[in-house]
């Protein structure tokens, strides 16, 4: 580690908003890691669409459902969460009494910027009489604004344990929430978000794809957009789509979803083949900017110096609590919880 105090390296990080301390080549992150869990009682939770060094290092990789529940029950002083600002987010709300630190404060999310609490909540007046359901990639300040909390895992549970005749909002990701609607046969209001990484598959290219590898099943994430998903030969969140990786007999697989979860299907099924669906630009496969902010070096800094933490207001907290309480109890009803 280079040699530089504590109060400078917060001083950098509060000014800057993420981390930028030089660490030592040659120090040994993982083990350094390790050393730092334990000293703190930390724990790491990591989503599937980090980079494989930190999937490698974190005591929990998971969906946002998973990440939820694990959040919920850790005995842990210290949360790093290594995935995006809202999971952070959740993870306060469900522990205000733990420290919860991320490697970069810049770490947002596409499709909770599409929804702007403020704007959402001036726009709902238009619906007094739905029930707002608000998939977790969102703020803090929209779950706020939300009945229940949802994620790709639960949706359709959710969402088939409200009545028939109950008017229903859906937000932000308008993708998911049509499919949500195919697949219930409800006509829920749909908010006009997306995620950038789920809308910019290109149905040429895969199309193309499915023509050079015809032995290969296409699997989608729900975020895509219905014509992708049209020709999904499974669909499902990032759990589901890994679950399926392993328990189906076919030998290779074009995932559309961003391909950090590949690592763990890799791991899973070291024998099969997965090839990451093409989005419609340049790039070979479709990453997150937002979730490959963080590297195992911003980690290491983030647990050493206990910084950049989230904190949040308590009435926002209390607020945005009651629908998540809610999404457990429904999920755990369904038997969607381990």
């Amino acid at each position: 580690m280079a040699v530089i105090d504590m109060e400078l390296a917060r001083s950098q990080v509060q000014s800057r908003g993420f981390l930028d301390v030089e660490v030592d080549p040659t120090l040994d992150l993982f083990a350094e890691i390790e050393r730092l869990k334990k000293e703190k009682n930390a724990i790491i939770l990591a989503h599937y669409y980090q980079e494989p060094d930190i999937q490698d290092v974190a005591d929990y990789i998971g969906d946002s459902l998973g990440l939820a529940q694990k959040a919920r029950d850790t005995d842990a002083d210290i949360i790093l969460f290594a995935g995006v600002h809202f999971m952070a987010e959740t993870a306060k709300i469900l522990n205000p009494g733990k420290k919860v630190v991320l490697p970069d404060l810049k770490a947002g999310c596409s499709l909770s910027d599409s929804a702007p609490p403020e704007v959402f909540a001036k726009w709902r007046q238009n619906y007094p009489d739905h029930v707002v359901v608000t998939y977790i990639n969102c703020s803090a300040g929209m779950k706020a604004l939300s009945d229940i909390i949802c994620t790709s895992s639960n949706a359709k549970a959710i969402i088939d344990s409200l009545p028939a005749d109950q008017p229903i909002i859906f937000a932000p990701d308008k993708n998911l929430g049509a499919y949500l609607n195919k697949v219930t046969g409800r006509n829920m209001v749909l908010w006009n978000g997306a995620c950038m990484v789920h809308e910019i598959f290109s149905l040429e290219k895969i199309t193309k794809l499915k023509t050079r590898h015809p032995e290969a099943r296409f699997i989608a994430h729900p975020e895509c957009e219905e014509a992708v998903l049209r020709i999904a030969d499974y669909i499902g969140s990032t759990t589901q789509l890994l679950k399926y990786t392993k328990s189906d007999s076919a030998e290779s697989y074009i995932v559309a979803t961003e391909p950090g979860i590949l690592h763990q299907m890799q791991i899973e099924s070291p024998e099969k083949t997965f090839i990451p669906a093409p989005p419609n630009n340049a790039c070979a496969c479709n990453e997150c900017p937002h979730m490959k902010l963080n590297t195992l070096e911003k980690l290491y800094l983030c647990l050493q110096y206990e910084t950049p933490e989230l904190t949040m207001d308590e009435e926002l907290r209390l607020a945005a609590l009651k629908p998540i309480d809610r999404m457990l109890e429904i999920s755990k009803a369904a038997g969607l919880l381990g």
